[in-house]
């Protein structure tokens, strides 16, 4: 089976080395984003900490353009199953499909899609999907931002000197991030939501 191989191993090396301790024994929550493909998958997983977001993971599955799709498709999913092994991430939120005048290319991503779905789903992780338009308006304020702002955000979000990696992996950091702020918005509300139910009680 082919093996990952990171466009940017520099950056992975540095973030990812070693298997992280288990959900269980962590003290914060680890998101992962995935932006699907059939040849590059892009990915970055980030930790939900009390000082802030910290990059924990980013880089990049590849496959040969020369390998035939269901071999493509098994070599992402025996990569990804070994990824999320390693990080074991308690939330992964997968690029939602989105229109395309080419529609085996569409076909290609959906595939792709269902790998990384099904791969998340069964290492126990809760599963989640955003649509590119909508992490980027929760990162970067304005849903059709270019792919170059929406890195550059990331940098920032995560207080990096630099971008790091592709702009596939800066697009599945993307999609980390808007998760992690939905996270954290939804846990400022929950004490007035149970306020609100106490006193209506």
């Amino acid at each position: 089976m082919p093996s990952s191989s990171p466009k940017n191993p520099s950056s992975e090396d540095k973030s990812a080395s070693g298997r992280l301790p288990r959900r269980s024994e962590r003290s914060t929550p680890v998101v992962m984003g995935i932006d699907p493909g059939t040849r590059i998958v892009g990915y970055g997983a980030i930790a939900v900490t009390a000082d802030g977001l910290k990059l924990v993971a980013a880089g990049e599955l590849r496959q040969p353009a020369s390998m035939a799709i269901p071999n493509r498709l098994a070599g992402l999913r025996s990569d990804i199953d070994e990824l999320l092994m390693r990080l074991d991430p308690d939330l992964v939120v997968v690029e939602e499909a989105f229109t395309s005048r080419n529609v085996q290319s569409a076909l290609r991503i959906a595939e792709s899609r269902g790998v990384m779905l099904s791969s998340a789903a069964a290492c126990g992780a809760e599963v989640t999907q955003l649509s590119p338009s909508a992490a980027r308006k929760r990162v970067v304020g304005n849903g059709s931002a270019d792919k170059t702002q929406v890195a550059k955000m990331v940098a920032a979000a995560l207080n990096l000197d630099e971008i790091p990696g592709t702009l596939d992996v800066s697009d599945a950091l993307a999609l980390a991030i808007a998760a992690a702020y939905n996270m954290d918005r939804a846990r400022r509300l929950a004490p007035t939501t149970e306020a609100r139910t106490a006193r209506e009680g």
